[in-house]
């Protein structure tokens, strides 16, 4: 007989339709309980095609409705975010991931690292951001 003390943990996949990322055998996320944890999300279109060649700021906002899109599937959203890694090709788009925030995400704020890498997984991504976010059923803010 298990107690209530060593209870295990209920953990599911968070899969969309298209799943883009089929292809590169990994998840979406993954929902442990009622975390959410959301592999980096990218410019990709539902054909699996990165967009906005060059254009930091049609990637961006790809890559937030991407984000959003998984939130949703998991039965989660951009107010219940805890944590987000945002990885830029170019620190100089710091400001713009900035407004971004403001734009996307609700007080209070998640936590956050920003940092600039030499590559993504191609050569023309620009950003990516991954996340952990609670349940709407579970989210009570204090």
């Amino acid at each position: 007989m298990m107690s209530n003390k060593h209870k295990k943990m209920e953990i599911s996949q968070i899969k969309i339709t298209p799943d883009t990322y089929a292809p590169f055998r990994l998840a979406q996320g993954h929902r442990v309980g009622d975390l959410l944890f959301i592999s980096g999300q990218t410019a990709i279109d539902d054909d699996g095609k990165l967009i906005g060649l060059g254009d930091f700021d049609a990637q961006a906002k790809k890559t937030f409705e991407n984000l959003e899109k998984v939130l949703k599937a998991g039965g989660s959203s951009f107010k219940n975010l805890v944590k987000v890694t945002i990885l830029l090709r170019d620190m100089a788009n710091f400001e713009k991931i900035v407004e971004l925030r403001g734009r996307y995400f609700c007080e209070p704020y998640p936590a956050d690292t920003i940092m600039e890498v030499s590559s993504l997984f191609s050569k023309d991504a620009l950003i990516e951001i991954e996340a952990i976010a609670v349940s709407d059923n579970a989210a009570i803010w204090q």
